[in-house]
């Protein structure tokens, strides 16, 4: 860390899967990058993991309620992000698969591995899930239009090369630069004046998180209803067997 950036690591156990214990980690990350004095920041994960999504092994079991508070829990972690007033470059140094995709989309600038085994993309389409609003409403803005089918209805998970044609991820660094490029990127940021730079945030991102707050009780239910429906379950506890 200095004055201009601050790295933001996620280091939450295998994978950094989405435990409520890295959420809690991400949003005190996020508390404390907003205090302190960096003007941007980079968000990265450890070795060669970004996170490869919500815990399944974790919340496989949860009933309807236990279920309501966790996803509440990461959509408010993640609204915590897509708020920041301070500009964020995600360096996703490995697999950012489904909700291990989300924090990287909160952000202003995406750099990914460029490395053929990666992965990344929202694949709950093909579990036999949906995608509420905290991942919806900000993936409208962070893609082109004509990239929002593949992407959300199709679930496909998408190799470099092909996530930056489709406007998943802006750059592509190789695993030896990423951490050098999100840091060069964030500086560029930081250079600009601040007041300006958390009013345009704040103008841009304003009305998208008036509408995730509008329909979040509803939208919630909506995606709990898939969660358990029988198709999801089968494929969500294959799944988690294959993890075991």
């Amino acid at each position: 860390m200095d004055d201009d950036v601050c790295v933001l690591r996620l280091e939450g156990g295998k994978a950094n899967a989405m435990t409520p214990d890295l959420l809690d980690s991400l949003e005190r990350m996020i508390d404390g990058f907003e205090r302190g004095p960096a003007a941007a920041a980079v968000l990265t994960g450890y070795e060669r993991f970004f996170s490869g999504g919500l815990a399944l092994t974790h919340i496989i079991d949860f009933d309807a309620a236990q279920m309501r508070r966790y996803i509440e829990h990461f959509a408010r972690v993640m609204t915590r992000v897509f708020a920041c007033p301070k500009p964020i470059v995600p360096a996703v140094n490995g697999h950012a698969i489904a909700g291990g995709c989300v924090p990287s989309l909160m952000c202003d600038w995406r750099i990914l591995i460029d490395d053929p085994g990666v992965r990344i993309g929202l694949n709950e389409a093909q579990l036999g899930l949906g995608l509420p609003a905290i991942i919806l409403e900000p993936l409208r803005v962070a893609v082109p239009p004509t990239s929002l089918a593949s992407i959300a209805l199709e679930g496909t998970l998408f190799a470099p090369g092909a996530a930056l044609a489709i406007g998943l991820v802006h750059d592509l660094a190789p695993a030896g630069d990423l951490l050098a490029r999100a840091t060069a990127k964030a500086k560029s940021f930081a250079a600009l004046p601040s007041s300006g730079v958390s009013q345009i945030k704040h103008a841009l991102r304003a009305p998208i998180l008036a509408t995730i707050a509008r329909t979040a009780d509803a939208d919630t239910a909506r995606w709990l209803e898939t969660w358990f429906s029988p198709a999801a379950q089968a494929r969500l506890r294959a799944t988690v067997a294959k993890l075991r």
